[in-house]
């Protein structure tokens, strides 16, 4: 997964080193033509290069920098200017020398589905980091650069934290919790994976569904209430999905069920009647929790879709299905910092312990090469 934003953020990486290293052996190469002759030896150097004035004996006991100034700083034979300044073992980045890599680094993040705004903060992150930087010569920046890489997105994944697992187990129960999002993105199947996830932590669950739209959409929830052994309160097909979400709530709290999953009609973004519908359930159900799910393949596509979910229901975070099919990353990266709200979950295959609690630093390890597992 993410194999191609990877291997640009790599190739970002040795671009700057092969440059830093291209201006280090310019330095050389200049200094090594500069053959200014301080002096051409010993003896041309006290009669050619250097006459000193005739001064009385008195006064050379008084200035002997005078007699010592022709062979100050030159060793015998020598016939070369020596190496000037430190230049040649420490060097600042400069910005001028970035600017062609964070041109092709921008490109390379908009290609890969990371929102403007998102690639615009990663590149100021890099500039903030790097420019000025002093390193020795000949140094492999490649460590330098990724660090940079690694704080720019970390940055942007920085939103206001919600860990679902203590949200669980402190919260009063039961825990209700409203999945969204459009058709065809895995929304009902992840409703199964984190009812298998919390049922597995001890807790007991209901499934409630409220997909009544949808033809099929009633028997898959049924497949999976019956593959998991929970409780699923479903009404006919057409019925008030906040009546059955309702229902199931009740039914929670009437025989002390930890937590209520409760699907919704898959819809898009731009269907003003069902959007409206979602304002409805927040008025009726006072949900802990609203979850916004769509996939990861849906790249920009996904940011926008959830910034309108948001409006139409304020979701509480995000959960990208389809994440080990996702070459690109850019949607991880841009949906919480697009939404100020925290992806919850990744979903990484079809079975029902396909999904891994999300973690910004696993995100980035998986960016630079690291384990997958």
């Amino acid at each position: 997964m993410f194999e191609s934003l990877r291997q640009k953020l790599n190739q970002f990486k040795q671009t700057v080193n092969n440059k830093e290293r291209a201006l280090d052996d310019a330095e050389v190469e200049t200094s090594a033509n500069d053959t200014t002759p301080l002096a051409e030896g010993p003896e041309k150097a006290t009669s050619e290069t250097y006459t000193p004035p005739a001064v009385h004996i008195d006064e050379a006991v008084e200035a002997p920098h005078l007699a010592e100034a022709p062979t100050q700083g030159v060793m015998e034979g020598e016939t070369t200017r020596p190496t000037k300044g430190k230049s040649l073992f420490e060097r600042e980045i400069k910005e001028k020398d970035l600017e062609e890599p964070l041109w092709d680094l921008e490109i390379a993040l908009l290609e890969s589905d990371v929102a403007m705004s998102v690639s615009e903060e990663i590149i100021d992150t890099v500039k903030r980091e790097l420019i000025g930087t002093k390193r020795k010569w000949r140094q492999d920046v490649g460590a330098l650069v990724e660090q940079a890489l690694r704080d720019g997105i970390l940055k942007v994944l920085d939103v206001n934290g919600l860990d679902f697992d203590e949200l669980i187990k402190q919260a009063p129960k039961p825990v209700t919790i409203v999945f969204t999002g459009i058709n065809g993105t895995g929304k009902t199947t992840t409703i199964a994976k984190v009812a298998y996830r919390l049922k597995n932590q001890g807790y007991a669950v209901v499934l409630a569904a409220g997909d009544t739209y949808r033809a099929g959409a009633l028997e898959q929830i049924e497949r999976h209430a019956e593959n998991l052994g929970v409780k699923l309160i479903k009404h006919q097909h057409g019925a008030d999905p906040t009546a059955v979400i309702y229902d199931a709530v009740q039914y929670a709290r009437a025989k002390h069920k930890d937590v209520v999953l409760a699907d919704t009609a898959g819809r898009i973004h731009t269907n003003v009647n069902l959007m409206n519908q979602l304002k409805k359930i927040e008025r009726v159900i006072d949900a802990d929790l609203v979850v916004f799910v769509d996939e990861a393949l849906a790249g920009n596509d996904a940011v926008e879709r959830a910034l309108q979910f948001n409006t139409a229901m304020a979701i509480d975070g995000s959960i990208l299905t389809k994440v080990d099919a996702d070459s690109r990353g850019g949607t991880a990266i841009s949906i919480a910092h697009a939404t100020n709200k925290p992806i919850l979950f990744l979903g990484l295959g079809q079975e029902y312990d396909d999904i891994v609690k999300f973690d910004p630093q696993w995100l980035v390890s998986r960016l630079f090469g690291e384990a997958e597992t």
